[in-house]
């Protein structure tokens, strides 16, 4: 339990500290994230918080992890590295999709070949139990790179996507600690206490933003921890899976997953890169119906969480069935908040999204304090 204490108070402690260190350089520069027709925010806000993170991060697990029992650890460490420089320069600089997915699946590659966390079984999703190992292969890359994408695109309004990160990895940290797997619950707490140091400046209203840096990085780590959750491997005392782990590790991570997967379906669907931009993720949704960036984090969290536990006290129903019931209430959901929403805001996604908009050289920007105020008068 110490070294669980000691992670959370590294990892809080550098990312506490670091981050107004960056608010003061990203304004002594000139760094910021300028509003535009798709973004939520109305002022500039420097998007460099996942540094922060990531340096709270780094500093939880060196300090705690003894590498002697975790040789997977380094490349753990590694993946989290490549993600992390991945997201700066998408952060500085705009990188094409095709690039950032040769990062994303860089980092999946370390996590499943030298960090030999795989997926091997869908414990009888379907009736499907163990998977051939090209499919297995196929399934657990597939699986990195979708939890990888959803952080970063959950991320849309003030606390969101840390706060669904914080959450996410603090229960795969119990359910870690209750088995002695240290060096995965030393990962997830050491995530946890950056993101709970980064909220105290990213709730709104946000004096900075987590940038793909972050969100990046919430996605690798808690790929992860969802990937060993679903298939603990080899090792003393955890060599079987709780029951309808893959429902349980789907449940934790349900809504950046499945938003996800349906806004991307609904951009497939209407002939229009994946990539491209719009308004229908559903914090969107729910920002159209008047609701507050603080309201809509509190109640997806909250729903999120009611589902886990409904999940874990169901899950003698089977792997199966509680998926489906999961994607089946989670779209009902959206269908009542679709159809709910003014008129106006679907005037105006749709507006949005035939709107072509030129590629920048850079995200940041640079420009002095009075014209921002003229932005904002």
């Amino acid at each position: 339990m110490f070294d669980v204490l000691l992670s959370l108070a590294i990892s809080f402690t550098i990312t506490f500290l670091a981050i107004p260190v960056i608010i003061n350089v990203a304004e002594m520069k000139k760094l910021f994230d300028v509003p535009d027709s798709r973004k939520i925010h109305q002022v500039a806000i420097t998007p460099l918080g996942g540094i922060g993170i990531f340096a709270g991060f780094v500093f939880g697990c060196l300090l705690t992890v003894n590498f002697k029992d975790a040789a997977e650890f380094q490349y753990f460490i590694a993946a989290a590295m490549v993600i992390f420089f991945l997201g700066l320069k998408d952060d500085i600089l705009v990188i094409s999709p095709v690039k950032k997915f040769i990062g994303q699946v860089l980092a999946a590659f370390l996590v499943i070949y030298f960090g030999r966390i795989q997926i091997h079984s869908m414990h009888g999703f379907f009736g499907i139990h163990e998977l051939p190992e090209m499919f297995s292969l196929l399934i657990s890359y597939f699986a990195v790179i979708v939890i990888v994408n959803s952080f970063n695109l959950i991320d849309g309004v003030d606390g969101l996507a840390g706060t669904l990160g914080m959450m996410s990895s603090a229960l795969f940290g119990i359910y870690f600690l209750n088995m002695g797997m240290a060096p995965y619950y030393t990962l997830a707490f050491s995530l946890c206490g950056s993101l709970l140091a980064f909220l105290i400046f990213n709730f709104q209203p946000a004096k900075i933003f987590m940038g793909d840096t972050g969100s990046l990085l919430i996605g690798v780590i808690n790929a992860i921890l969802a990937l060993k959750f679903i298939d603990p491997g080899n090792g003393p005392a955890f060599s079987t899976p709780m029951d309808a782990s893959p429902a349980i590790g789907f449940t934790i991570l349900m809504i950046p997953l499945l938003d996800t997967l349906r806004v991307f379906s609904i951009r497939i669907f209407k002939r229009r890169s994946p990539f491209s931009p719009d308004r229908n993720h559903i914090h969107h949704l729910l920002l159209d119906r008047g609701l507050s960036h603080r309201t809509i984090t509190l109640l997806l969290v909250a729903i999120n969480v009611s589902m886990v536990v409904f999940v874990y006290l169901a899950r003698s129903l089977g792997t199966t069935i509680l998926i489906l019931s999961v994607i089946a209430l989670f779209f009902t959901c959206i269908a009542v908040a679709y159809h709910s929403r003014p008129t106006d805001s679907l005037d105006w996604a749709a507006d949005l999204a035939d709107k072509k908009e030129k590629v920048k050289e850079s995200k940041l920007v640079t420009f002095i304090r009075d014209s921002m105020l003229e932005q904002k008068n």
